[in-house]
């Protein structure tokens, strides 16, 4: 049995596109690369072809988004210029009153997903600063531009794309108007089509998962996708690395695996700054200073963190901007509990 898609076509032709600095041509749909896209989407999804052609159709080539992503901050700024941008009195002051404001929803889905608040609202403020930027690229032509136009990941943006077509489909999102990153990333906690899809959920009861408009369900999604890629409760994220006199280590810049323990550390002269086991599996980060390297030591939390953004410099920010909210959060007075009579 096909599924129509002719209901967000619908949408798109009863809402003007989103104006685009780009040139107004589309994509020549006649491209052989696109042909196969979808051919495979609609034999693989059940879907019609003609529709997938004309919701292709729709999309808008954005040469903007591939040279945003040929550069992103935290592959191209040193850790101490990435992290000036992210701990600011004003990002972090906000953080803590967005805190407050959802105090009750964020704490409770905390709590039952095992995951800290501090670092679902770090999420929140690094992505797009509590929900305020949360992109002005039209997410079908960003994923079609990458798809179609960025070879060095045309594999990965086709999935998102065709990720796209189909959360279209099942949240009813209007094609045309639906905005992201320059990268396709969507809502508050900026999740990729496929992440949307698998790892959202419904935190308020309502039987949606909105990432836009329900902070409730913007927190879930963001423990669930913590708890599912191996987030550890209790245990530690990051921790400042002392050296030996001499120490004899070395280290790969672009390393996102647990390929050292504690041990094996402190065996080449790095000493972790908290005790755990020797037997930890544990990554060795560089954490340049402007006046010279530093380093830290990272955990199976730290990198659970890195899988929400490949990058180590990201996840030390997400971690650093945690940290400081949740003492701030602390020194706090209690909540006020209602001494109201029944």
């Amino acid at each position: 049995m096909e599924v129509k898609l002719g209901f967000l076509l619908a949408l798109a032709a009863a809402t003007p596109p989103v104006p685009s600095p780009s040139p107004a041509a589309g994509f020549d749909l006649a491209r052989p690369e696109i042909q196969l896209f979808i051919d495979d989407v609609a034999k693989r999804d059940s879907l019609e072809r003609d529709e997938v052609s004309a919701l292709l159709a729709l999309a808008v080539p954005q040469p903007k988004t591939i040279e945003l992503i040929s550069k992103p901050a935290e592959k191209v700024a040193p850790w101490w210029q990435y992290r000036e941008r992210f701990m600011t009195e004003e990002r972090i002051a906000r953080g803590v009153q967005f805190w407050l404001d959802n105090r009750e929803p964020l704490e409770r889905i905390a709590a039952e997903r095992g995951v800290p608040p501090e670092y679902i609202v770090a999420i929140v403020g690094v992505e797009t600063f509590y929900g305020r930027i949360t992109g002005r690229y039209r997410v079908l032509d960003a994923l079609a531009t990458l798809a179609f136009d960025y070879p060095a990941r045309s594999e990965f943006f086709r999935k998102e794309l065709e990720e796209f077509v189909l959360l279209a489909r099942e949240n009813q999102f209007d094609p045309a108007v639906t905005l992201g990153s320059y990268a396709g990333a969507m809502g508050a906690p900026q999740f990729m089509p496929s992440s949307y899809r698998r790892y959202a959920m419904d935190g308020d009861g309502d039987r949606k998962r909105d990432l836009w408009a329900s902070w409730p369900d913007v927190f879930a999604s963001i423990a669930n996708y913590f708890r599912e890629q191996g987030w550890e409760t209790g245990a530690p994220v990051v921790a400042e690395a002392r050296l030996a006199p001499d120490p004899t280590f070395q280290i790969s810049p672009g390393n996102l695996e647990l390929n050292e323990t504690l041990a094996t550390l402190n065996a080449s002269g790095v000493q972790a700054s908290i005790s755990a086991q020797a037997s930890t599996p544990v990554m060795l980060i560089s954490a340049e200073q402007q006046d010279g390297p530093a380093y830290r030591v990272g955990f199976k939390n730290f990198q659970v963190i890195t899988r929400y953004n490949r990058s180590a410099r990201y996840a030390m920010a997400v971690n650093d901007l945690a940290q400081v909210i949740a003492a701030r959060i602390q020194k706090l007075p209690p909540p006020h509990e209602c001494k109201c009579k029944q």
